[in-house]
């Protein structure tokens, strides 16, 4: 974990011991994985200072040196802040992570849509001090629960876009799915495209893409006909967990859109559980998402086990 703090709108970083003898340079593209286009924009606009000065970045830097990152510059609000209570589960001066409610969208899907999560969260942060910088890493869909990733500002978010883009973030669901005789665990490989016949559903298709999903099963019951299921994936395909799942022939439960009965009313997913390394400080971050249904969609599971 490397020791940094905020200083105004300045990061200040202390060259760690392991760190001895390090370039500027390397600490972006090495050790945070910066794309070379915003680390060149922060080399060019001498967003990052020595003792007060504009950083050599082909310096070497002996442990101990504190260098400032220019990220907390005053930036407009992007979006209309809404204002709702938010559950947050993890924030600091880069990121915050949210326990998405059911029946609120992740983004605006048109410009008169303002009460969605990223309106509240713009709305958290200009409340807190923080400017209006916000930028969502991935997404649930309307119905889904649980956690979600914001960075606070874009390098941060340039950093987060390239993990999930490498798989660096790991995201855990909980699903009930219709049916039970599912293996205790196993894997579905199938590519995922658009169904030519419905504006919003996707299939399984042989010209779609890539999409890989695991799963465990965590309870089963057969006298309701479902099992509770965690899952996690490789890819992030537009519904992939409910197409998947329907394509075995066990449809989420409420999950009307892909064959799944009205026993819940909405689709039984949940985003559980985050774990990454932190874009900046690069601690290891686990983070549970408890479940908000009343009367309980996930009864018997305990998200921190998971």
């Amino acid at each position: 974990m490397l020791n940094t703090k905020r200083t105004g709108k300045y990061l200040e970083l202390a060259v760690p011991e392991p760190w001895d003898g390090i370039k500027i340079a390397e600490i972006f593209k090495e050790k945070w994985g910066v794309p070379k286009k915003l680390a060149h924009q922060f080399r060019m606009e001498g967003k990052v200072l020595l003792k007060g000065e504009r950083a050599d970045w082909e310096m070497r830097l002996p442990a101990g040196t504190k260098i400032h990152l220019l990220l907390f510059d005053d930036m407009p609000p992007q979006v209309q802040p809404f204002y709702m209570d938010l559950g947050i589960l993890y924030e600091d001066n880069h990121l915050l992570i949210a326990n998405k409610p059911p029946f609120i969208s992740t983004h605006p899907n048109s410009p008169d849509d303002n009460e969605t999560l990223v309106n509240a969260v713009s709305a958290h942060l200009q409340t807190s001090g923080d400017g209006g910088s916000v930028q969502q890493i991935h997404r649930l869909d309307r119905d889904t629960t649980g956690a979600i990733i914001f960075a606070k500002h874009p390098l941060a978010g340039a950093i987060l876009d390239r993990m999930l883009e490498q798989r660096a973030i790991k995201r855990t669901y909980i699903a009930v799915v219709m049916g039970t005789g599912l293996r205790k665990k196993g894997t579905i490989n199938e590519p995922i495209g658009r169904d030519r016949h419905h504006a919003t559903r996707r299939r399984v298709s042989k010209t779609g893409q890539e999409a890989v999903t695991h799963y465990r099963v965590l309870k089963a019951d057969n006298k309701k006909g479902l099992t509770w299921v965690s899952c996690w994936l490789e890819t992030g395909r537009t519904h992939q967990i409910r197409v998947h799942f329907s394509h075995i022939g066990h449809p989420l439960a409420g999950d009307l859109l892909y064959g799944g009965k009205p026993i819940f009313n909405r689709q039984a997913l949940h985003s559980a559980k985050i774990e990454f390394k932190h874009p900046i400080t690069l601690e290891e971050i686990v983070v549970h998402a408890a479940f908000q249904d009343n009367p309980p969609i996930f009864e018997g599971i305990e998200v921190d086990k998971i």
